[in-house]
């Protein structure tokens, strides 16, 4: 129970921007934003493997631009609820959101005009 003075006996503690996540959706959803933005390293260096292994044929990579995608919009998700459940203030949760919109836009933008 908080005793300082100006505070309500259950308020959380006031939480910097510029900090780490303080709760476990916080650090979820900034290792999903995160993963989303290392995968593609990821995918170029098994594409790169692979296409190696099978005798110069590239090898479709599709899966692991679902699984960015998923990922990006997961992170965001869970960044979103982090925010307004647990107020969670770190900046490094925002970009999780941020990331997780970019992610909509893209997978709104395939939907909207084929190509």
């Amino acid at each position: 129970m908080n005793t300082q003075p100006g505070l309500l006996p259950d308020s959380p503690p006031k939480q910097a921007w510029l900090s780490w996540p303080r709760t476990r959706l916080g650090w979820w959803a900034f290792g999903l934003g995160l993963g989303t933005l290392l995968l593609p390293l990821v995918s170029v260096l098994v594409n790169s493997l692979l296409t190696a292994l099978s005798g110069g044929m590239s090898v479709g990579l599709g899966v692991f631009g679902l699984v960015m995608l998923l990922s990006g919009i997961a992170g965001g998700i869970v960044g979103l609820i982090a925010v307004i459940r647990r107020h969670e203030r770190s900046i490094l949760v925002w970009a999780a959101i941020l990331v997780g919109l970019s992610n909509l836009f893209v997978l709104g933008g395939e939907f909207l005009i084929p190509h």
